[in-house]
């Protein structure tokens, strides 16, 4: 074998895996081809310069590999099956040309929101996390380490470790008089939402929501087979007549609903037409799911109690997280439904991913325990209703000053819904530019349903008021106003 040319670099790379991979790269190409014998290692010793020993080090990690055979007393070869070599030409260019993969079903690419890059953020559900009590919570976790029964990191507690689920039992219990007979923690509410999706979903099943809705829970429905049914909604949320002339007309599996605080709307659905709602479902044989994502944030009033706090029949799944109260990286979300339906839903989740993170499960356990939850969701209730306080009177202002926008201030949650009376068919683009986050209206309809809107017709936007504070959220209100109305005023 002729000397390969080789130059080593000064690197942190040992030279002798220089070497290899140099042998390595001529037998791919084809310079070394099957049953090449390669020189003594004293010989390419003295040809590169290097210590015997670094040498044989190359030379033995490629036999290790499969490269090179070694014979006694005759040296080393390149081995005569190498696969490679029939997937490469003659100047080593790869024959095999690329196949399409072949996906149950091609899914849009993520996109995430980098906070970093908004000055201004308006995201609906977006908590302030400078007011979380970092230095209480590590103490709740230190106490975790500090008294901790190692066999709970095993596998095992697939639905969630028992000292969270009775803190969270007690908390329902006692905040929104539910008495679930049974809870299953989950990583977030969107674990939560496909997991009721994967275990009752059939393809071609018939899942029913309001018009504008929550994205992220019909993209899951939809992945899992479901076909999608737009139920009309008005200023009082879900149109009961609409609901009852598409069960008539549709065999519906579940329905969906953010009835506290409407997503993204924050209508709060009567308890006239939540009854009306149940009754029709218990009918038609239809589930319920009831997202109830930011319960705790009601200011005008008290809030009005959980659907799956008064079912008899036990139809509702209800679902809630604790992503608004703490933050979205703590993963805790969590489903309370009829025994039967939990166990289903555990066991789906056991193929998943067996169990959550149980340290954080832990740590929030004992936070709660010790009340520390309690007390930050008391100051975190009164930080958010002046702020819920002051977007309501700067968009009041607009109004006064002649802004032709409407909205009606709900009786709780994390955002306001504004129609400005003009198009925002562009706005949320343009905004970005000017470095302020918001949500526009054509996000919050199915694909299908929005193709059929023009432009002009989608006139509202759901600016959230919980995560900046009023003078930044002021501030950004005014660039949007100043964008919306160029000619006004």
């Amino acid at each position: 074998m002729h000397p390969l040319d080789i130059q080593f670099n000064d690197t942190d790379k040992a030279k002798y895996l220089q070497l290899a991979q140099v042998i390595r790269n001529a037998i791919i190409k084809g310079d070394l081809v099957a049953g090449t014998k390669l020189s003594s290692a004293r010989v390419m010793a003295q040809a590169y310069q290097l210590n015997r020993h670094t040498i044989m080090n190359a030379l033995q990690l490629l036999v290790a590999e499969g490269w090179l055979v070694s014979f006694q007393r005759s040296g080393y070869c390149v081995t005569e099956s190498l696969p490679i070599q029939s997937s490469v030409d003659a100047i080593g260019t790869p024959k095999l040309a690329p196949k399409p993969y072949q996906f149950s079903q091609q899914l849009e690419t993520p996109q995430t929101m980098e906070l970093n890059q908004y000055r201004f953020n308006f995201a609906g559900g977006l908590p302030d996390l400078t007011h979380f009590p970092y230095k209480e919570f590590k103490r709740a976790m230190s106490q975790v380490f500090n008294y901790l029964d190692v066999t709970k990191l095993h596998y095992g507690d697939i639905s969630g470790v028992a000292e969270l689920k009775l803190q969270i039992e007690g908390y329902l219990q006692k905040a929104r008089n539910l008495k679930p007979a049974d809870l299953l923690i989950c990583n977030g509410s969107q674990e939560a939402l496909f997991l009721i999706a994967k275990a009752f979903i059939g393809k071609g099943d018939f899942v029913a929501s309001e018009t504008l809705g929550y994205p992220p829970a019909r993209k899951a429905f939809a992945a899992c087979g479901a076909k999608l049914i737009d139920i009309k909604q008005d200023d009082e949320g879900l149109c009961v007549d609409d609901l009852k002339a598409q069960l008539e007309y549709y065999p519906i599996k579940l329905l969906y609903l953010t009835p506290l605080h409407q997503y993204p709307t924050t209508v709060t659905l009567s308890p006239t037409r939540r009854l009306q709602i149940y009754q029709l479902c218990y009918a038609h044989n239809v589930m319920i799911i009831e997202d109830d994502y930011d319960h705790e944030f009601h200011y005008r009033c008290q809030p009005l109690q959980p659907m799956a706090a008064d079912d008899p029949a036990g139809i509702v799944i209800y679902l809630s997280t604790f992503s608004k109260i703490m933050f979205s990286a703590a993963r805790i979300g969590y489903i309370c439904a009829a025994p039967q339906v939990i166990a289903q839903l555990t066991a789906w989740k056991q193929l998943m991913n067996h169990k959550n993170d149980v340290l954080m499960q832990l740590a929030v356990a004992q936070w709660m325990k010790e009340g520390g939850f309690e007390r930050h969701l008391k100051r975190m209730t009164k930080l958010y209703k002046q702020r819920y306080e002051a977007m309501d009177a700067c968009l009041n202002s607009l109004q006064r000053q002649g802004y032709p926008l409407d909205y009606i201030k709900p009786d709780g949650g994390m955002a306001m819904w504004v129609n400005f009376n003009t198009s925002v068919d562009l706005l949320k683009s343009q905004m970005q530019e000017q470095g302020v986050y918001l949500q526009t209206e054509e996000e919050f309809y199915y694909h299908d349903a929005v193709r059929s809107l023009r432009p002009a017709m989608l006139k509202h936007v759901r600016l959230g008021f919980a995560g900046q504070s009023v003078e930044v959220m002021e501030q950004g209100l005014a660039i949007v106003r100043s964008h919306m109305y160029k000619n006004s005023q």
